[in-house]
C-alpha cells in the first residue's frame, strides 16, 4: 500500500503526468494496463500495479526527507553493492552505502507507450563516474514489470563493478513467505561475516536475514495471497534481505513485516569487469508466479 498522498495524485493522473511528491520529481502513469510511479531521485520505480491488483512492491509510509532516499520499490544500487567500492580499480570509490546512482537526479529522456504497457528510457543528470557512463530502461504491462540498469565503460581503463536492483516486494505478512527457487544454492551470510552455507529445501523467513546466493536461476516468491516469479538477467547473485523486528528507522515496525526484498545483483560473488567499450546489463523481470 503507498501513502495516501501519492495514492491522490495517482487516482487524479490521466495516462501520464509529471508532479512534485516529498520535494521529489515523479513521473506517474495510470493507463488501462495498470498503474507504474517513478521517481526521478535515483530512477527507481516506487510502485506497480497491474489493473485489478494491489501493489506488486512494496515503499515505506514515512520517507525520509531529501537528500535521503526513500526506502521501497527498486532502487538502483551502482557502481557499487552495500560498501564494496573497489578501492583498487576506481577512482570514484567515496560515496554512500549502496553507490551513487540511488541520491542522483535523473531525467526521464524517452517514453515509448503503445496499448499493452510502456518503456521508459532515464539517465543521469550529470555524469556519476568518470569512467562509466549508465542508463535504466523501465518496461511496464498488465503482465510483467521489467528494470534494467545498462553500464558502458568510456574510459581508456578496464573498470570493476557490482550493481543491484534492490526490489522491496510487497507481502501480506513476512512469516508466511516462501521463497523457491534457491534449494541446493551457496550462500554467504552476511549477519555470520559472510560464512558460507548451502540453502536445503524452500527458503522461509523467521526472523532477519541477509543472505548473497550464488545463483543465477529465477525464483518464486509465495506469500499465500500471491505468487512472483523473479527472473534476473545478467546475475549471478541473489540476494535475500530482511531486517527481522529491527525496522530501518524512516519505517514503522509493524509494516516491515510487508515486504521482503529479493535482488538481483552483481557481488563479490560475481563483480563485473568492464573493459573500454564494454557495456553490462543487469536486469530483473517481475511477473506472475
Amino acid at each position: 500500500m503507498i501513502p495516501d498522498s501519492l495514492r491522490h495524485h495517482l487516482d487524479a493522473t490521466q495516462r501520464q503526468q509529471t508532479i512534485s511528491w516529498e520535494g521529489r520529481e515523479l513521473v506517474l502513469f495510470n493507463q488501462p494496463w495498470g498503474e507504474l510511479a517513478i521517481n526521478l531521485q535515483g530512477a527507481q520505480v516506487l510502485h506497480f500495479a497491474p489493473a485489478g491488483e494491489s501493489d506488486w512492491l512494496w515503499m515505506t509510509p514515512t520517507p525520509q526527507s531529501l537528500p535521503g532516499a526513500v526506502r521501497g520499490g527498486i532502487p538502483l544500487c551502482w557502481p557499487w553493492f552495500g560498501d564494496e567500492r573497489y578501492a583498487d580499480e576506481s577512482p570514484d570509490r567515496s560515496g554512500p552505502f549502496h553507490g551513487l546512482a540511488r541520491h542522483a537526479s535523473w531525467r526521464l529522456d524517452a517514453v515509448d507507450e503503445h496499448e499493452e504497457g510502456i518503456e521508459a528510457h532515464l539517465s543521469p543528470q550529470t555524469r556519476l563516474h568518470s569512467l562509466l557512463n549508465v542508463r535504466a530502461v523501465i518496461q511496464a504491462n498488465a503482465k510483467r514489470l521489467h528494470v534494467e540498469i545498462i553500464s558502458e565503460n568510456s574510459g581508456e581503463t578496464p573498470v570493476k563493478i557490482s550493481a543491484a536492483l534492490h526490489t522491496y516486494l510487497a507481502v501480506d505478512d513476512i512469516e508466511r513467505c516462501r521463497i523457491e527457487g534457491l534449494a541446493g544454492a551457496r550462500y554467504l551470510d552476511k549477519r555470520r561475516d559472510f560464512a558460507e552455507a548451502e540453502q536445503q529445501g524452500t527458503l522461509a523467513i523467521r526472523g532477519p536475514i541477509d543472505r548473497i546466493y550464488h545463483s543465477n536461476a529465477p525464483v518464486l516468491l509465495n506469500d499465500g495471497e500471491r505468487r512472483l516469479r523473479i527472473a534476473k538477467h545478467d546475475s549471478d547473485s541473489t540476494v535475500v534481505w530482511h531486517p527481522g523486528d529491527d525496522a530501518p528507522s524512516d519505517t514503522p515496525p509493524e509494516r516491515a513485516r510487508e515486504f521482503i526484498c529479493v535482488e538481483a545483483a552483481n557481488t563479490r560473488l560475481d563483480p563485473v569487469w568492464l573493459v573500454p567499450g564494454a557495456q553490462h546489463v543487469l536486469g530483473t523481470t517481475l511477473s506472475r508466479g
